[in-house]
């Protein structure tokens, strides 16, 4: 299909601006799409990489949601939420019970329980895990119904349990953890914009690619609009990832951050988005990782501390708690700009 006019002075703007992003209009909003991402206010991401959109008016998305929110809970979580789910729809059946008056349930006296309440929660617990009291038993055909409704319902729910287990035990998972902030720091004479990130997770990654991209407003012949650019980076994959990854963007003059200071990021509400992609060895597959930081997450006249240590067997080794410690720089070293970086972008 032949390019529009309107696409070509697009990619002939992008190229006068020393711009990376990409060159065709449909694609240089990352899929946000254009007119939105314009007219959108506040983060596209959020820190934990889970994009701030929302869609409305889709069939099952409460079900859709509580499954994901299972998957990704942690283990914590997802054990208080599941025992205080369960403890909560037994007590409703005990309360079943109670209803049906003092007859409903007939020997709980052979349990040691004076609190009828707490009888019936017994009760309803043994049916609902099928596990049975001895001794007490249902009376009526009211308390007989809602015995043979929990009885069913029991496994149902149980085998619900035991999927949601399943399905989180064999989730290939990145656990990667980033550095709290974003440094503009000293590099190779000029100055580089740069943050780190490490593999949590006792599985190894391979193979791992980095993209980088920074969206902004930009005065653009007069008008402000949101731009998206994807920046270089110094190297945006690495074939082993045994350690931690110090990612580098440098600032020069063909960067379309050149020249930035941190009144031109506050100014331009810009917004860092990056998309880590890596092998996962452990169930064999890709994963990919979001993550997102704010003009408010830069940080100037720092640079990143060393995070390796002294191993007893001279091995290779990191400290983790230290991916975030930075040594501070005299005021001035990375907020002014080189002149070798060119004119900063409106």
């Amino acid at each position: 299909m032949p390019s529009t006019s309107h696409e070509n002075a697009a990619r002939e703007r992008d190229r006068e601006r020393g711009s990376f992003a990409t060159t065709s209009t449909e694609d240089s909003d990352l899929g946000f799409g254009r007119v939105v991402a314009n007219t959108a206010r506040g983060r596209f991401l959020t820190r934990a990489g889970q994009p701030t959109a929302r869609k409305l008016g889709l069939r099952g998305a409460r079900t859709g949601r509580a499954y994901l929110a299972a998957l990704g809970a942690t283990w914590r979580d997802f054990l208080v939420w599941t025992v205080g789910i369960v403890l909560l729809v037994n007590g409703l059946f005990a309360l079943a019970y109670r209803s049906l008056g003092p007859g409903a349930l007939s020997g709980s006296d052979t349990l040691g329980l004076d609190d009828p309440f707490l009888a019936a929660l017994v009760y309803s617990v043994s049916i609902f895990t099928t596990t049975g009291v001895d001794g007490m038993h249902a009376v009526g055909a009211a308390a007989h119904s809602l015995t043979v409704v929990q009885a069913l319902l029991g496994p149902l729910v149980g085998m619900v349990i035991a999927g949601l287990v399943i399905a989180r035990l064999t989730r290939p998972r990145a656990e990667l953890r980033f550095s709290d902030s974003v440094v503009i720091a000293p590099y190779e004479g000029g100055r580089g914009l740069m943050f780190r990130f490490v593999n949590e997770s006792m599985s190894e990654l391979t193979n791992v690619h980095a993209a980088v991209y920074v969206t902004w407003l930009e005065t653009i012949d007069g008008v402000r609009e949101r731009n998206f650019h994807r920046l270089t980076l110094e190297r945006d994959d690495v074939a082993f990832f045994p350690l931690h990854w110090t990612v580098v963007h440098p600032l020069t003059a063909d960067s379309p951050l050149r020249g930035v200071t941190p009144e031109r990021l506050r100014d331009g509400d810009a917004e860092i988005l990056i998309l880590v992609t890596a092998h996962e060895e452990t169930f064999s597959t890709r994963i990919s990782v979001r993550h997102s930081f704010t003009w408010e997450d830069v940080t100037w006249d720092a640079r990143f501390a060393s995070i390796f240590i002294e191993s007893m067997d001279e091995a290779l080794a990191i400290d983790v708690e230290r991916l975030s410690r930075l040594d501070r720089l005299p005021e001035g070293s990375t907020r002014l700009a080189p002149a070798a970086e060119g004119p900063m972008v409106p």
